[in-house]
C-alpha cells in the first residue's frame, strides 16, 4: 500500500468522525439557545478542550511556530501570557462574571452581552458589524496555514484546491450542528492536537541529542544570523532582541502584547463560558486549559527555534530556517515535518493541524454567523419586534463569512499568519477589552462611556494600521496615495503596535466619560449583578 493511499485512508476515517460527530449535535439542537451557546450544558471537560482548540490553530502552531524560527525563544513570552491571561485570568475572573451575567441577561453572543449590559441596540450592532467584516481576516490567516501544509503534504492537491475542500467540510457542520456541533468536534480535535504536539517535542528533541544539546546547538548558532536581522536587533535565538529596536517593539508589542491580551475580547472565546451549567465546571476547566495551551504554543515555539539547529546541521540544507524557507516564515514548519520527521509522524501531524485548522475555523464561522444573524440582522434590522428565524439567519452570515475567508485566502501574501492573527486580536482587544471589563466589574460604566471607548479604541487602531505602523501602512497604499510616503511617523512609531497606543486611550476614554455621563438605572444593575 503507497504512502497516498495510507495518507487518504487516514484522512477519510478522520473526516467521518468529525461528520458523525457534528451529526450528533445537530440532532441534540433543538432551538436558538441550542444553536448559539450550547444549550448552556456542556461538560467541563469538552468545554476546556474546545476553548483550547478553538484559541489554538494553525496560526499558531505554523504562523507562530515559524515567527518563533525567526525571532527565537523570546516567543516563549507568549506561551506565558497564552497560560496566565488566556486561561487563569479568562476563566477565573473573566468566565465567571461573563458566565453569571450571560445567564442573567439571557446573552446568547459576547456583543449580545455587552448591548444587554449597557441597554444599547447601537453596541450589541456596532460589535457584531466589527466582528462580521474583520474576523474574515483572522479565519483567512488560520485557513492559510492548513491549504500550505495540505498543499505540501499532498503534492496533487494544490494550494487553491486545499483551501476549497478544507472551507466546504467545515461549512457544512457547521452549518448543520451549531455551536454543539462545533464544540463536539472541537473535544476529539484538540485531543488529536495533544498527541501530534507532544509527539512533535520528543522527536524533535531525540532529533537534536537530547534537551540539552539542542538548546546549547541553537544558542551556538548566533553566529549564523544574518546581518539584515542583526541590524534590526536579533542577538540570536536564545536571547530576546535588542531592547528598544525594531525586532524588540514587533515581537514585544506586535505578537507578545497583542495576542497575549486580545485573547480576553475574542467573541468566539468568551461565548465558551455561557456554555457551562455553573462556575464549578469553570474551575474544573482551568488545569485541562493550562496543561492544553502550554503543550500546545510551548512546544511549536520551542520546535520552531530549534528547526534552525535541524536544518543549518542537515548537509541538504546548511542554512538557518529563514533561508530554507526563502524568507516565508509560513512555510517553515511544514518544510521541518515533512524534511526531519518520519513518513507516519507526518500523516499525524497532519492530522494535528487539520484539527487545529478545523477547531478554531468552525468556531470562527460561527462566531461570523451569529454576529451577522443574532447581532446585526435580528437585533438592528428587527428591533423590538418578534423574529423566528434566528438559526437561519445565522446559516446565512456562516455562508457569506465564509465566501469573504475564501476570497482573502486566496489574495493574502505570503508571511501573514502571524500578522493576520495578531491585527485581529490587537483590534479586538482595543475596542472591546475596556467595555467587556467595566460591564463585569464596575458598575459606574455608562453606555456613553462603554460606546465613546469602542469608536475611540476601534478608531485609534484603524488609523495606526494605515498611517503609522509601516508593516501595515506600507502595502494598504492609503498613507502613500495622500501623502506621497509609506508612514506619517518616524522609528519607533513605526513598529509600534496599535494596541499600546489604542487600548490606553481607550481605557481613559471610557473612565472620564462614564464619570460625566447618565448613570445605568440601579434595577437594571441589579439583574445584570444578580449572585455575582
Amino acid at each position: 500500500m503507497n504512502n497516498l493511499l495510507v495518507l487518504t485512508i487516514i484522512v477519510v476515517v478522520y473526516l467521518f468522525m468529525i461528520g458523525y460527530l457534528g451529526y450528533h449535535g445537530y440532532r441534540r439542537t433543538k432551538n436558538a439557545l441550542d444553536y448559539l451557546v450550547a444549550g448552556r450544558s456542556i461538560h467541563p471537560f469538552v468545554m476546556a478542550l474546545s476553548y483550547g482548540a478553538t484559541f489554538i490553530s494553525t496560526s499558531a502552531i505554523v504562523g507562530f511556530g515559524g515567527a518563533a524560527a525567526m525571532f527565537g525563544m523570546g516567543l516563549l513570552w507568549l506561551t506565558f501570557l497564552n497560560i496566565f491571561v488566556g486561561i487563569v485570568i479568562a476563566f477565573i475572573i473573566f468566565g465567571k462574571r461573563t458566565r453569571r451575567m450571560g445567564h442573567n441577561l439571557d446573552a446568547h453572543t459576547f456583543p449580545e452581552l455587552l448591548g444587554k449590559r449597557y441597554q444599547s441596540t447601537f453596541i450589541q450592532g456596532f460589535s457584531g458589524l466589527i466582528i462580521f467584516l474583520f474576523m474574515p481576516i483572522y479565519s483567512a490567516a488560520v485557513l492559510i496555514g492548513a491549504a500550505r501544509f495540505i498543499e505540501s503534504t499532498f503534492p496533487q492537491i494544490n494550494y487553491h484546491t486545499a483551501v476549497l475542500i478544507y472551507t466546504l467540510i467545515i461549512c457544512a457542520y457547521v452549518m448543520a450542528g451549531g455551536l454543539k456541533g462545533v464544540m463536539y468536534t472541537d473535544a476529539l480535535q484538540g485531543a488529536i492536537m495533544f498527541l501530534g504536539m507532544v509527539t512533535l517535542l520528543i522527536f524533535t528533541y531525540t532529533h537534536l541529542g537530547g534537551v540539552v544539546n539542542a538548546h546549547q546547538a541553537l544558542s551556538n548558532l548566533a553566529t549564523k544570523v544574518p546581518e539584515k536581522l542583526v541590524a534590526s536587533g536579533h542577538l540570536g535565538w536564545t536571547h530576546m532582541p535588542k531592547f528598544g529596536s525594531a525586532l524588540w517593539w514587533s515581537l514585544v508589542s506586535t505578537i507578545v502584547m497583542g495576542v497575549g491580551i486580545g485573547v480576553l475580547t475574542q467573541p468566539q472565546l468568551a461565548v465558551r463560558f455561557m456554555t457551562v451549567k455553573s462556575n464549578k465546571e469553570l474551575n474544573r476547566a482551568v488545569g485541562v486549559g493550562g496543561l492544553f495551551i502550554l503543550a500546545m504554543t510551548g512546544v511549536a515555539f520551542v520546535v520552531g527555534a530549534l528547526s534552525n539547529v535541524y536544518f543549518v546541521n542537515n548537509p541538504q540544507f546548511g542554512k538557518i530556517s529563514l533561508a530554507v524557507a526563502e524568507g516565508n516564515i509560513d512555510k517553515i514548519i511544514p518544510t521541518y515535518i515533512n524534511a526531519a520527521m518520519p513518513v507516519w509522524f507526518v500523516y499525524l501531524f497532519m492530522l494535528t493541524l487539520l484539527s487545529a485548522a478545523m477547531s478554531t475555523t468552525s468556531s470562527q464561522f460561527h462566531a461570523l454567523g451569529t454576529a451577522f444573524g443574532r447581532d446585526v440582522f435580528e437585533r438592528v434590522l428587527f428591533h423590538k419586534k418578534k423574529f423566528k428565524y434566528t438559526v437561519l439567519a445565522t446559516r446565512i452570515g456562516i455562508l457569506i463569512g465564509v465566501v469573504a475567508t475564501v476570497a482573502l485566502g486566496y489574495r493574502l501574501p505570503g508571511s501573514i499568519i502571524a500578522i493576520a492573527t495578531a491585527i485581529f486580536f490587537g483590534l479586538c482587544a482595543s475596542t472591546f477589552l475596556p467595555a467587556y471589563f467595566g460591564a463585569l466589574f464596575w458598575k459606574g460604566m455608562t453606555k456613553a462611556g462603554a460606546i465613546s471607548s469602542m469608536l475611540i479604541g476601534f478608531s485609534v487602531t484603524a488609523f495606526w494600521l494605515l498611517f503609522i505602523h509601516q508593516k501595515e501602512s506600507e502595502p494598504l497604499g492609503l498613507c502613500k496615495l495622500l501623502f506621497n510616503k509609506p508612514t506619517l511617523a518616524k522609528f519607533p512609531w513605526t513598529v509600534v503596535d496599535p494596541i499600546v497606543v489604542a487600548l490606553p486611550i481607550s481605557f481613559i476614554v471610557a473612565i472620564l466619560v462614564s464619570l460625566f455621563t447618565k448613570k445605568v438605572p440601579k434595577a437594571h444593575l441589579d439583574s445584570c449583578f444578580k449572585h455575582i
